[in-house]
């Protein structure tokens, strides 16, 4: 038990580091080409990779959807949320983004009670409460400026991607995990690449080398969150998706000088305390 549980916190060590690196390809990306075009890149540089994968275990059975509808859903909501998200690094460091995104578990758990019915203390509330209210120290409200853009699209990155997370518990319960990502990332290519279209920006060449990272470090970091869960329980793991604050500010320093200022390390401090303590609870509540 204890040697399934150490490589599941080690999948998911390399998880957060393999999404952290997609992520900063995607910062360097969306300097140069549109949101949406990155958004489908993500995808597609994805895609072949994770099918490839899937041929390799011959897992090609286990992606025969059962439920269309939902599977298009979290495609469209894959593509608003990626979207906001490589818009917000495009004017956040990725601290800072990282920062607001933690609060996605707190949201995880305030729409799990009326959609899923399922019953959320009084203790895990204030958490989310708490946690909620670090997002507001980052989002930095003063006299002159309330809130900034780039913080919003972040926070409407989290709550998005909270929506979908919640489908994904509906979704297991009919479909494999195999399915539940292929059709998403299907679905995202289909779409944002048909969005992309208006506002294409032909790709360069010296750009190559930050797509193909794109696509193999999504696909890892795929493996690796899928390895994680199947080896350990999500009290265990989940903590170690805050390590991405420590991937963020790294990347921040090393390819642009950025460093973390103290508002932001105040309100993810407030964010990751809240987001511990609802894993402790609900770890509580599963007992």
């Amino acid at each position: 038990m204890a040697s399934s549980h150490l490589r599941g916190i080690l999948s998911m060590a390399a998880a957060v580091a393999s999404f952290s690196l997609m992520d900063l390809a995607m910062k360097q990306l969306v300097a140069v080409y549109p949101a949406m075009q990155v958004t489908f890149l993500r995808a597609a540089a994805s895609l072949p990779l994770l099918l490839a994968a899937t041929g390799f275990f011959g897992e090609w059975r286990d992606l025969i959807p059962k439920r269309w509808g939902l599977h298009i859903l979290r495609g469209v909501l894959g593509v608003a949320m990626l979207w906001a998200f490589v818009q917000s690094v495009s004017i956040l460091s990725l601290a800072d983004a990282y920062s607001i995104y933690m609060s996605a578990p707190l949201l995880i758990t305030a729409l799990s009670m009326p959609i899923l019915g399922e019953y959320v203390g009084w203790r895990r509330w204030i958490a989310v409460v708490v946690g909620l209210l670090g997002v507001i120290v980052i989002l930095r409200p003063t006299g002159a400026n309330v809130i900034t853009t780039g913080g919003l699209l972040a926070l409407g990155s989290a709550f998005i991607y909270a929506v979908s997370a919640v489908t994904i518990r509906i979704l297991s319960r009919t479909d494999s995990a195999a399915a539940t990502v292929a059709w998403a990332i299907s679905t995202i290519a289909i779409i944002g690449g048909v969005l992309a279209i208006p506002t294409w920006v032909p790709l360069r060449g010296e750009h190559w080398p930050w797509i193909v990272c794109l696509g193999i470090s999504g696909a890892l970091g795929q493996h690796f969150i899928t390895a994680a869960f199947r080896r350990a329980p999500a009290s265990v793991i989940a903590p170690l998706e805050y390590t991405a604050l420590l991937w963020g500010m790294s990347f921040d320093w090393i390819f642009w000088s950025t460093t973390p200022s103290a508002r932001m390390l105040s309100g993810a401090a407030i964010i990751v305390a809240s987001g511990l303590y609802v894993i402790y609870r609900e770890k509580q509540a599963a007992h």
